[in-house]
């Protein structure tokens, strides 16, 4: 596939933004799945791309996070055993579906997970022991968001976040951390599925990948001091006016 210059001034900026979102609040997806179809990548290479920069994206805020101390390993490990599987099955069902049905798809669920970024509000924190129950259903977690992640992805930190709040009871900043190697482990396993099927653009996926770094970076340093509020409002503008891109080509 040829690549203009245009491709790259859409994609770049676009990825930064969505790596700084991602690793704050997830969501992250929302802005940059849909900035590589803007750019005229079909689902597939778009979904590729997406995954490969995101993953080093997830990469540096994971290390950030570790670093931070603010990871609760036991149930992070045991839901990304569960996003391993879950991812490759998700990924799988969507290549067998094709570029078009997952076009219309994404036009249908991206605004719809965009409203349910915009309304989360955080959970006030009960801590609970994390017994073996506990890690079980961790597991179950990870195979259900690894299997949205590989079919589709937008919101999936997001999702993870409060699944892990609500099964630990840890607060927001420790769910965020702890969702990092969860949400990685899932973007891997769907990465090698489309590497595998010819479905990354190295050309433009590792010029983005420094932008996804970059904003991964600073952005789980603003998440362990200031939030994610002003963030989030421009995430959903952006994605409106993609939205809106995305149902002028299909029609």
């Amino acid at each position: 596939m040829q690549l203009s210059l245009r491709a790259y001034l859409i994609v770049l900026p676009l990825v930064f933004l969505a790596a700084l979102v991602d690793s704050i609040s997830g969501g992250g997806g929302l802005i940059s799945l849909p900035g590589y179809t803007l750019a005229g990548l079909d689902y597939g290479h778009a979904s590729g791309c997406n995954k490969f920069t995101s993953s080093a994206a997830t990469i540096v805020a994971t290390i950030r996070y570790a670093r931070g101390g603010k990871i609760q390993w036991k149930p992070a490990l045991c839901a990304a055993l569960g996003a391993l599987p879950g991812a490759w099955l998700g990924t799988e069902l969507s290549m067998i579906l094709g570029t078009q049905v997952m076009h219309i798809f994404m036009i249908c669920a991206t605004p719809v997970v965009g409203v349910f970024v915009a309304l989360k509000k955080d959970l006030n924190a009960r801590p609970k022991p994390v017994t073996n129950r506990t890690l079980a259903l961790c597991f179950l977690a990870g195979l259900a968001m690894g299997a949205y992640d590989g079919f589709f992805g937008p919101g999936t930190g997001t999702f993870l976040i409060l699944l892990l709040t609500a099964l630990t009871g840890m607060d927001m900043v420790s769910a965020s951390a702890t969702s990092k190697p969860v949400n990685l482990a899932s973007n891997l396993s769907s990465l090698v599925t489309r590497i595998a099927a010819g479905q990354v653009l190295f050309a433009l996926a590792i010029p983005a990948m420094a932008c996804s770094m970059t904003g991964g970076w600073i952005g789980s340093k603003l998440a362990m001091v200031r939030g994610a509020k002003f963030i989030r409002f421009v995430m959903l503008g952006v994605l409106a006016l993609l939205v809106i891109k995305l149902i002028v080509d299909l029609f």
